[in-house]
């Protein structure tokens, strides 16, 4: 089964979880340098034999390789001559094609769906330039998922967030054109385009079987990672952590203290649709609420299992809350939702989460591509793993088919009956209980 890759603005939601590792085994995960660039010796053996006319001799892989692997290489490259021999359609047998796909295909076979994934250049040049927050076009995180293109989440404030494109649903058709039978790659090629320019795709929803054509016009689109606004009627703020990307957690500790400041009684923490992001701010994110105790566990390819601490300081240890998932919450996302659910912090509410649960780090190969591989498996404090299950929510809550979730730029200038009428059952359900918790509060006190 074909692994997830990249949305069409470059995001993918395993965006930031780079925090790569050095040969130092102590250095915690957050000190570590962003990415690992190894020599690629068996990657370098495999594309210069394979360029070089496929003559693979048995005396020069064995000084770097067992015999069966040996015989394997051989086997990669008996493939390779019958395809570019004898191939009918001349124009799709290059070196490069070849080589992105032998790549390709052995990261597939890892299994790790929607997580670990080869890079072409293009791609990981889309990635790089969303880590600075700079991201074109329609903006959709997109997997594979059973042959199938399926949306991981719409980002915040894009065309596919305005459209109501919302998780889950499946990408059929790009202008008309069926996209079934071509790679993630392909497709997310077909969908991209010049910012101003439209593009129509066909969306089936599942839960409804209903298929419907919606047309979407490229832009510019600028990541806000962290937004909040006071809930109309209420004395509780709305915090939307929206990705994890860096120094995102220094906006979310002056948004806290603009909070604290405003004396405003409790807080939900929404974290829907959140494709995650850099550990080192998942860290720090889930510190900020929490007094104490560890903010996830790391296992090792032996098995070995190290604490990650909470650190000292949080702003808002204290305040009432309740936290959003969904099924597009991911990666870093579902390391905050696991801790302060582990903690008894708050109230999880909503639906299973993505099921992001492994360190990737980015592997660099000659000529721009690269390899986001999954190296380390991140536990919840409780030592739970969620690598491909998600976290489920303590009070499973879904919306509506026509339903599309708040978000604070949504909530300035509503009253509270407009709140109330939003069909936004999972957020009305986190202020019901914080609310509820800020009377047992008030009256114990």
């Amino acid at each position: 089964m074909p692994v997830s890759v990249i949305y069409l603005a470059g995001r993918c939601h395993y965006v930031g979880e780079l925090n790569a590792m050095n040969a130092d085994p102590n250095v915690p995960p957050r000190l570590r340098p962003r990415r690992l660039r190894p020599p690629f010796l068996l990657a370098f053996c495999f594309v210069f034999g394979l360029g070089a006319g496929m003559v693979f001799d048995r005396w020069v892989l064995g000084a770097f390789l067992p015999s069966d692997a040996v015989a394997n290489f051989q086997l990669i490259a008996r493939a390779w001559n019958i395809i570019e021999r004898h191939y009918v359609d001349r124009s799709a047998v290059t070196s490069q094609n070849l080589t992105y796909g032998a790549i390709a295909g052995m990261v597939d076979a890892l299994g790790d769906t929607g997580h670990s994934t080869f890079l072409p250049p293009k791609m990981v040049k889309q990635l790089h330039s969303t880590e600075e927050g700079q991201l074109k076009g329609v903006g959709l995180e997109v997997q594979e998922r059973n042959r199938q293109v399926v949306i991981e989440a719409p980002i915040d404030d894009s065309p596919a967030q305005r459209a109501g494109l919302r998780s889950g649903e499946i990408i059929l058709s790009v202008n008309g054109h069926a996209i079934a039978g071509m790679t993630l790659n392909q497709a997310v090629e077909q969908i991209s385009g010049p910012v101003g320019t439209p593009v129509e795709l066909g969306i089936l929803n599942p839960a409804t079987k209903r298929i419907r054509d919606v047309t979407l016009v490229r832009a510019e689109i600028k990541i806000h990672d962290v937004t909040w606004q006071q809930l109309p009627g209420t004395q509780i703020a709305d915090v939307r952590i929206a990705g994890f990307d860096d120094d995102m957690s220094d906006e979310l500790r002056s948004d806290l203290r603009d909070i604290r400041q405003q004396k405003l009684q409790g807080l939900i923490l929404d974290l829907r649709d959140n494709p995650g992001g850099v550990l080192d701010e998942a860290i720090s994110v889930a510190s900020q609420f929490l007094a104490g105790g560890n903010v996830l566990l790391i296992k090792d390819a032996s098995g070995q299992t190290k604490a990650v601490p909470v650190v000292p300081g949080g702003l808002a240890t204290n305040l009432p809350m309740a936290i959003l998932i969904n099924q597009g919450s991911a990666s870093a996302a579902e390391i905050v939702a696991g801790a302060l659910r582990d903690a008894h912090r708050g109230k999880l509410i909503g639906e299973t989460s993505f099921g992001t649960g492994t360190v990737l780090n980015e592997f660099s190969l000659p000529g721009g591509a690269a390899i986001l591989l999954a190296v380390e498996e991140w536990l919840t404090p409780s030592g739970e793993s969620f690598w491909h299950k998600g976290i489920t929510p303590e009070l499973e809550v879904d919306l509506t088919t026509n339903a599309i979730p708040l978000v604070p730029a949504a909530e300035e200038g509503m009253t509270p009956e407009q709140l109330q009428s939003s069909k936004d059952d999972q957020l009305l359900q986190a202020l019901t209980w914080v609310e509820e918790q800020i009377e047992t509060n008030s009256v114990s006190h």
